[in-house]
């Protein structure tokens, strides 16, 4: 029995599922109740569920991406029940990459050891704990301090959406650089036509869909660049496997 996919780990994430939209629900039905008793127009309400609704799709496309990434080594379901709490596809993957390679493993291959499982759930969970922990106690204090740094003037708020980018750049640049020389703890890895083909792919795709959104101020296509991005590279990978010799598509250096 495949301990990743059984039946209870299906059962545990059909319960996390349901509370979670139980919870949406929840929420959803008090808030159009008290949006009635202020008096605020019907049409409108409607007007803001339909908007939130469409505002949803880029973020759900990008979790699945982050699902479909993780389940060739986690299966489905471990990642199916980590983001329908919470998590994005930078910090999934960061937290699984790490906590596997500490045991001589690698995320390019399916996970049998239930040890290394259960040591890459645990340390996907907890570290998403923390940040809800400091949040209340924290959050007010820190916001307050960076919007006053900011918002001191136009140089300044241009700052802070360098540095916000800077680090982005730095966590994507980090996969990049083990991607190419395909590098894990216990010294090996599969760098190869594949790995970097794929990325050309994808990168070359979301120069060309951020190019398309600038030159024809397509803003609501800007949310979804990314998410396209990781398809199509996914897509090419596909292409390239069922199309190139093998020897090509299984060519590695490293």
């Amino acid at each position: 029995m495949d301990f990743k996919e059984s039946t209870f780990m299906y059962a545990i994430a059909l319960c996390v599922v349901a509370f979670v939209t139980l919870q949406s629900v929840f929420f959803i039905v008090k808030s159009w109740k008290h949006a009635k008793e202020l008096g605020i127009d019907k049409e409108k309400l409607k007007n803001t569920v339909v908007s939130s609704i469409l505002f949803t799709v880029a973020p759900a496309i990008s979790i699945l991406a982050t699902v479909i990434v993780l389940a060739n080594a986690l299966g489905i379901v471990l990642p199916w029940i980590r983001l329908t709490v919470i998590g994005n596809l930078a910090y999934e993957t960061t937290a699984a990459q790490t906590a596997v390679e500490a045991m001589g493993g690698t995320l390019t291959s399916a996970i049998t050891d239930p040890q290394q499982f259960s040591t890459v759930a645990w340390a996907m969970t907890i570290g998403s704990i923390a940040p809800l922990l400091m949040l209340p106690f924290v959050c007010k204090k820190l916001q307050k301090k960076i919007g006053n740094a900011v918002n001191k003037s136009e140089s300044a708020a241009k700052l802070g959406d360098a540095i916000s980018a800077a680090a982005f750049i730095g966590i994507i640049s980090a996969f990049i650089a083990r991607a190419i020389a395909g590098t894990t703890s216990d010294g090996t890895g599969n760098a190869g036509f594949m790995s970097i083909s794929v990325l050309i792919v994808a990168m070359v795709a979301m120069v060309i869909l951020e190019t398309i959104c600038k030159k024809w101020n397509l803003e609501k296509l800007r949310s979804f660049t990314m998410p396209i991005a990781m398809f199509i590279g996914m897509g090419a990978a596909m292409l390239f496997e069922a199309v190139l010799p093998a020897n090509i598509t299984n060519f590695i250096w490293r």
